[in-house]
């Protein structure tokens, strides 16, 4: 066959493959809460006034087939959502808890206002007025990422409605406005937030949550994230993201560490190397943050009755990762 026609035929094979490879990556576009997105259980929504304002928190509320009498609260990160949480659920109620997961307020399907006093407090207060409206007294509070930050903040706020603290890679281990990240304006992060694409959450979240790896199956939650930036309303979610990066930046709960008086779970994939803000730090700054390995240790070592599990070889998602492992750790981790 001449090179000239072998040449050819291989261009009309590639050209009639690449609508479909283009379509794979495409990005649904989501309402600006998240409308459009299914959730692997029912939502609900929590009605309450919050700030002069009313609100709308979504959350799931998933019954087990044979209750242990122990209900566990997820608390979501800061580029999650409820849903992310589905492997979690699944694994929890299978061993007899109950399990509730609310998107907090400024994320995902619950309200995202145009003017909020975003705080750690302000949330964790939120959370408990939906655990009070459903009848939950004392809950375990796991949180991953960002929801580290505020499970912390519910366990020093509530000590006695927190049967046990649960962190999974948590961000805030260290402080980074005092170790070289600058000052960011809520203004300067939205600009930031409107440029979100898939194509930059795909290569974030794969050198950060999957130390390097990927699965087809994390697409999933790359187009939940990348959905909400593509619809009519992504305006008002990134104008959220930025006043919701100003709390995680501004309100750092590692300093409190030793106040926490609950039986504390830390588990660590320690590949993970997340700073907020570090890509606008200065190179020797960026070098020395995120350093999972030395925070995981670290922190158990500050929190009273800690226990660390690490995970050498996963990143920031090690429940997502890798769900069979993470989640045989954490059942073990809640017996105790």
């Amino acid at each position: 066959m001449p090179v000239s026609l072998s040449r050819l035929l291989l261009a009309s094979v590639i050209a009639a493959m690449l609508p479909a490879a283009v379509s794979a990556q495409e990005t649904v576009a989501y309402g600006p809460e998240l409308e459009g997105f299914d959730y692997p259980h029912p939502v609900r929504h929590f009605a309450f006034t919050s700030q002069g304002q009313s609100m709308q928190m979504a959350y799931m509320d998933v019954a087990p087939a044979r209750a242990n009498g122990r209900t566990v609260v997820l608390m979501h990160g800061k580029n999650f959502c409820a849903a992310t949480w589905e492997g979690t659920i699944q694994a929890l109620s299978d061993a007899g808890y109950r399990v509730i997961a609310p998107d907090q307020i400024g994320f995902c399907k619950s309200s995202k206002p145009a003017h909020y006093q975003f705080s750690f407090h302000q949330l964790a207060a939120n959370t408990h007025a939906l655990l009070q409206s459903l009848g939950v007294a004392r809950a375990t509070v796991i949180g991953h990422s960002m929801g580290g930050m505020l499970a912390t903040r519910y366990a020093l706020l509530y000590p006695q409605q927190t049967e046990q603290l649960v962190m999974v890679n948590p961000i805030g281990l260290e402080d980074w406005k005092t170790l070289g990240v600058p000052y960011r304006t809520v203004d300067q992060w939205y600009e930031n937030e409107l440029k979100t694409n898939s194509a930059g959450i795909r290569n974030y979240q794969q050198s950060t949550y999957y130390a390097g790896q990927w699965r087809p199956e994390f697409d999933r939650w790359v187009n939940m994230q990348a959905g909400m930036y593509a619809g009519q309303g992504k305006e008002i979610v990134a104008w959220n993201s930025a006043l919701t990066y100003e709390m995680v930046y501004t309100q750092p709960v590692v300093y409190e560490f030793p106040r926490l008086t609950v039986p504390t779970l830390l588990l660590i994939g320690t590949r993970d190397n997340t700073a907020i803000g570090k890509n606008f730090a200065a190179p020797e700054a960026r070098a020395r943050l995120g350093n999972y390995a030395v925070l995981g240790k670290q922190a158990a070592q500050s929190i009273p009755h800690a226990t660390l599990i690490e995970f050498d070889d996963l990143g920031h998602s090690p429940q997502i990762q890798q769900p069979e492992r993470f989640h045989a750790a954490l059942l073990q981790g809640l017996k105790k």
